[in-house]
């Protein structure tokens, strides 16, 4: 497939386009950021956005933009860690589910329910309950969740492919069930895996703030766009900036991904793709 497919489909440019802008924005909060973040300074409080401060600054007297910078990179890494976790196990558990079906079938549905019957916020809760709240429990709560998506994205992806005449060729020429599943379902089924974990991530990201809101991610003296919320929470009559820049930073931020996932999904859509060339050619 082709760059200028690709940009066809006008969600997919945009919604790439901030996702890039946000990334690179996280990213360089690594290297540098207009002030550091831990630069308190009780003097130049509540300042509102404007002047050297663009964003203005948050109840200790740091500069939010900087904050901001730094607090999407944790949200990212976050969910892109989360989004790894359920790709990493629940995307050979649906393969092994539509190639061996029967009892593994069974096992991994029954798993797939079980898991959905916790959310990812009790699933926290429990962790918390054991080793106490920060990111690295967010990202096994959000990860734990993103397991069964996958693992029935992967298995009803591999099943549709399954009936196809190449993996009964495949069967005929001697290969066995492990093989087909890693040389021809797997393969086929990536673009469907690509455009769900464009969506997870959006979810991830929404998760991770949810889960710092409530004191059950991110912890001080690291930052997040969720735990900013949760700072700001008590203030946003009086300082109102406080809450949106971060609320507004995250809204962005998923509209960006449910964008591309939209575009994904339509640009790598082979009955999509068909109508599109068929339209072209009349």
């Amino acid at each position: 497939m082709s760059w200028r497919h690709l940009t066809r489909h006008p969600s997919l440019t945009i919604g790439l386009a901030m996702t890039l802008v946000f990334a690179l924005t996280g990213l360089a909060s690594l290297v540098w950021t207009p002030y550091p973040i831990g630069d308190i300074a009780i003097a130049r409080r509540f300042l509102a956005p404007g002047g050297p401060h663009w964003l203005g600054t948050d109840h200790l007297g740091r500069d939010l933009f900087s904050l901001v910078m730094s607090g999407t990179l944790t949200s990212f890494v976050i969910a892109a860690l989360a989004v790894a976790i359920g790709i990493g196990i629940g995307v050979p558990m649906g393969l092994a589910a539509a190639a061996w079906g029967g009892p593994v079938e069974w096992v991994v549905l029954r798993i797939s329910d079980l898991t959905f019957a916790f959310p990812a916020v009790i699933v926290a809760i429990l962790i918390t309950t054991l080793s106490g709240p920060g990111a690295l429990n967010a990202i096994v709560a959000i990860g734990v969740f993103n397991i069964p998506v996958f693992a029935r994205v992967a298995r009803g992806g591999a099943l549709s492919i399954a009936t196809l005449d190449f993996v009964a060729a495949a069967r005929l020429a001697g290969l066995g069930k492990a093989a087909i599943a890693l040389k021809h379902l797997l393969p086929n089924i990536l673009s469907l895996v690509i455009v769900q974990g464009t969506i997870q991530l959006s979810l991830g990201i929404l998760a991770e703030a949810g889960l710092s809101y409530i004191g059950l991610g991110t912890q001080p003296p690291a930052t997040s766009l969720g735990l900013m919320l949760r700072d700001a929470q008590s203030l946003f009559l009086i300082h109102p900036w406080l809450s949106l820049v971060p609320g507004l930073t995250i809204v962005a931020i998923v509209i960006a991904l449910n964008l591309a996932g939209d575009g994904l999904r339509d640009a790598l859509d082979p009955r999509l793709r068909r109508e599109g060339l068929s339209h072209g050619a009349g």
